[in-house]
């Protein structure tokens, strides 16, 4: 909106008028306008909430702490969105097909996310949603973007090409004005570092078909990262902070690697993807992280407000689209290493105990409990039978959410790492 209006005026000669073309600008404002909506108006959203009495419900796991955060209030997520949606709309390039993706994906997800929490405040019970609509709404996000990013003639690529001196002897980085429509996406630890998904159907003979089963691979492979990290995040959420907190980390990095791979100077210099239009995502990176820090202020220890799966979900369908979009979605295992880790704890968990109830008469358990921050919540107890029985005694959930930040840091150090060491 205002984007558009500051477009239309540039020809006044007015001062200031030219800094709506710099990606850097419109990211600041739109991290400072997602971080002021977020810490004014979510306080009046909390008290809405609280005379609603949307307050969590909560089950005695016998955890320190747990009981006293009943009724707090959840469906705090809808500050995140709005946060998110206003700046976007107001600064954004809403003409760009990775910043309508963008939009398109907060609401899908947001909307799945309500209709869970509704249900769980309406029948006052944990169950929410059925598990197979959530699914399936987060596979139905999954074909729409692939299938976008298969069909849409805007969004392309520029293949990197090394330009060897003869002279000196040095090596260049190179990107073809020419873009082509291709299913390639960025893996780690390769020195030409494109990935190609039609290499896996190359062994047809017809090259068309090959073309196409190549797209739908890719299509698929969008359709598991969706559902794997909006489920690891909706996971993670267990702690005052935690869930928001990480993210926050992860959107920083995953801006970093747009604004890199929406610049054709910079990628050629790093040797990476470049991908023409898609710095605009950095707009929307900036509205996303300035939400994540104004919803920390009301959801760090204590909590005033829970995000619930409104917020949660949204979350996870927000990076792994975003990853997706900047051909990143290889690194989302490292990036997003701890949704994946409470993911498969409970995975684990639930796998064992009906292993060894089946075997033995008895289930049994590898951790505490979990997701896994809940392990580290618990005291250790010889009288439950589980293979990871330490620490013994229960760690301050604060300390908990600051440590799996710390690891959160490492991990995005450690993506941006995978990307030079080749």
């Amino acid at each position: 909106m205002l984007y558009e209006l500051f477009k239309s005026i540039q020809g006044a000669d007015l001062p200031g008028l030219r800094l709506i073309d710099y990606i850097t600008f419109r990211a600041g404002v739109a991290f400072t306008l997602a971080m002021l909506i977020a810490l004014i108006y979510g306080r009046d959203i909390i008290h809405r909430l609280q005379r609603m009495q949307v307050g969590e419900v909560v089950r005695n796991l016998g955890l320190e702490g747990q009981m006293s955060k009943t009724g707090t209030p959840t469906m705090g997520g809808v500050i995140i969105i709005l946060s998110i949606m206003v700046p976007c709309l107001l600064i954004g390039n809403l003409t760009n097909i990775y910043m309508i993706l963008m939009l398109i994906a907060t609401m899908w997800m947001g909307t799945i996310g309500f209709l869970d929490d509704y249900r769980k405040l309406k029948y006052h019970n944990k169950d929410g949603l059925k598990g197979k609509y959530k699914v399936i709404g987060q596979i139905g996000l999954g074909l729409l973007v692939g299938i976008t990013m298969w069909l849409s003639p805007d969004i392309v690529m520029s293949e990197n090409m090394e330009i060897v001196n003869q002279i000196n002897n040095e090596t260049e980085v190179v990107h073809s004005l020419a873009t082509i429509k291709s299913p390639q996406t960025t893996i780690p630890f390769v020195k030409n570092n494109n990935f190609n998904y039609e290499w896996l159907t190359s062994w047809i003979d017809n090259p068309s078909v090959a073309e196409t089963l190549g797209w739908l691979v890719f299509v698929l492979v969008v359709i598991i990262a969706v559902t794997a990290v909006s489920n690891g995040a909706n996971l993670t959420d267990g702690l005052d902070g935690l869930c928001a907190g990480t993210s926050a980390i992860i959107g920083v990095a995953l801006a970093v690697m747009a604004y890199l791979g929406g610049n054709i100077i910079y990628s050629g210099y790093l040797n990476i993807m470049y991908i023409p239009g898609s710095e605009e995502l950095v707009v929307y990176a900036g509205a996303f992280i300035g939400a994540l820090v104004g919803f920390l202020w009301y959801n760090a220890f204590p909590a005033q407000v829970f995000m619930g799966d409104t917020g949660s979900l949204t979350l996870g369908g927000i990076l792994a689209v975003f990853a997706i979009l900047i051909r990143k979605e290889l690194l989302i295992p490292l990036l997003c290493l701890i949704f994946f880790i409470e993911d498969l704890s409970v995975i684990m968990q639930v796998g064992y105990f009906k292993y060894t109830k089946k075997k033995y008469g008895a289930g049994r358990r590898i951790f505490k409990m979990t997701p896994l921050h809940h392990h580290f919540q618990k005291a250790g107890d010889n009288a439950v039978k589980c293979i990871i029985n330490f620490p013994k005694t229960p760690i301050p959930e604060s300390k908990i959410v600051v440590r799996f930040w710390i690891v959160g840091i490492l991990l995005a150090a450690l993506t941006f790492v995978t990307l030079k060491l080749r």
